[in-house]
């Protein structure tokens, strides 16, 4: 998921993966914050952490935004 090479920083996530990863409440668009290390979904108002490289989409995880 967030192989490094030389064309892709270590923090970034895998395009493809983006793709098809929805927020878990809303089956929204997902966001990918690069300094913050979250995914974000504006239809929920929640950021979900990365961890590890891992997303972790669990709403109990996730931290509420504005």
């Amino acid at each position: 998921m967030t192989t490094p090479s030389p064309d892709r920083p270590e923090t970034t996530v895998d395009p493809k993966l983006l793709e098809i990863l929805v927020c878990p409440v809303t089956k929204g668009h997902l966001e990918f914050d690069a300094a913050r290390q979250e995914l974000i979904s504006r239809s929920a108002k929640l950021a979900y952490p990365i961890r590890d490289g891992i997303p972790i989409m669990l709403p109990e995880e996730a931290r509420a935004i504005e």
